[in-house]
């Protein structure tokens, strides 16, 4: 069999974590007798990206900037793609097409169905299924229709969590959706062998306020009268770091916090072996790569019901569920975990089985192949 995946989100040499839920599983999928061609897609108005070695061709197109022009720029890329795809075509069959995200690739790889008649299966990553939250004005409207067209065209849509395959019921038909979650490098992310000395309450992720740092924050300054030998450390970057970096000042908590900036796959992984908690309180996660990653390091994590990753985590057995934007919560399930190891070490434990058991790429590889074989047969 061989599969086009056509993507927006892949690693670059300037970020390695960029698209790494894309990239990281198909040496694994290539093992189950998919053959993959990689393009990796960027407009033309952003920087050239270097290669990190995943292996990609990268193609830039044109696109008018922001929103307004999101709802076109599938029908811009496949302009672009039509020649390179007719002459992969024309050396080999093409079985299907695996666009991640409706737009732009999931609209290019429509018009390329109706043109070639390949058809395609588009991952839906994130809540925002019809970019409506992401894109605002008359723009919005836009990219909700073509999202919709997309959707409605597809011969199957791979979503990474239920919670995001709520927002595709009225769109769906339901044979059509797919449920496959993200996997993770066991073996990359594992436990550590020795415990470090000292608390560290981890959290990585994009510094928007969706994400909750500063609801972190504020449980920090409002444990450290009672625990004042743990730390935190906050991998990530984005507009609001300014803001937390001043809100860390304020509250007097600037010694306890410290903010890593983006880190590589490598540093993030080094990050979950000594940490002793990982928490990251977001309110909108279609799933949250990072917790499974967490999970697969063996720590105990604290995350928000209601959200993608509540698929995985049962709450008190492998993982700590909280109400989201709920200080109170947030706090009293930090204070739980720092003074109760045993309790940390339980939640570990059966974390890091739930991911062997379930959640390794090999097994997000083995249903993508069947995602695939269903919609080529």
């Amino acid at each position: 069999m061989r599969v086009l995946t056509l993507t927006p989100f892949y690693p670059t040499a300037s970020d390695n974590a960029d698209g790494c839920f894309v990239a990281e599983p198909l040496d694994f999928v290539r093992n189950c007798g998919v053959e993959c061609d990689v393009v990796a897609v960027r407009p033309f108005y952003l920087a050239r990206p270097t290669p990190n070695g995943h292996a990609a061709e990268w193609i830039r197109y044109a696109a008018v900037p922001g929103g307004l022009g999101l709802a076109s720029s599938g029908a811009l890329l496949y302009a672009q793609l039509l020649p390179k795809v007719r002459r992969l075509v024309r050396k080999a069959p093409i079985n299907l097409i695996h666009a991640h995200a409706a737009l732009p690739c999931g609209h290019a790889a429509m018009l390329l169905k109706q043109e070639l008649g390949i058809p395609y299966v588009v991952t839906v990553h994130g809540l925002d299924a019809f970019f409506t939250r992401q894109v605002q004005g008359f723009g919005r409207q836009r990219c909700y229709r073509a999202s919709q067209k997309v959707y409605g065209s597809a011969d199957a849509v791979v979503c990474i969590s239920r919670k995001v395959a709520t927002q595709l019921e009225n769109a769906v038909a339901h044979e059509r959706l797919r449920i496959v979650h993200n996997g993770v490098d066991e073996q990359q992310f594992c436990p550590a062998h020795e415990h470090g000395k000292g608390s560290i309450i981890l959290s990585v992720g994009n510094l928007i306020p969706i994400k909750g740092h500063e609801l972190l924050l504020r449980a920090i300054a409002a444990l450290q009268a009672q625990f004042p030998d743990f730390v935190c450390e906050i991998i990530g970057d984005g507009p609001e770091r300014s803001h937390l970096q001043s809100l860390a000042i304020n509250l007097a908590v600037s010694d306890k916090v410290r903010f890593l900036g983006r880190q590589s796959r490598e540093h993030v992984a080094q990050a979950m072996r000594r940490c002793s908690i990982f928490a990251l309180p977001s309110s909108y996660e279609g799933l949250g790569c990072v917790y499974i990653e967490a999970m697969s390091a063996g720590k105990p994590i604290i995350a928000c019901r209601d959200q993608g990753i509540q698929d995985i985590v049962e709450h008190g057995r492998n993982g700590w569920l909280i109400a989201p934007r709920d200080l109170s919560s947030l706090t009293d399930a930090l204070a739980i975990l720092l003074q109760d190891s045993e309790l940390r070490t339980r939640l570990g434990r059966n974390a890091r089985e739930t991911v062997v058991h379930n959640l390794t790429l090999a097994h997000q590889a083995a249903q993508l192949t069947e995602v695939y074989e269903d919609v080529a047969a």
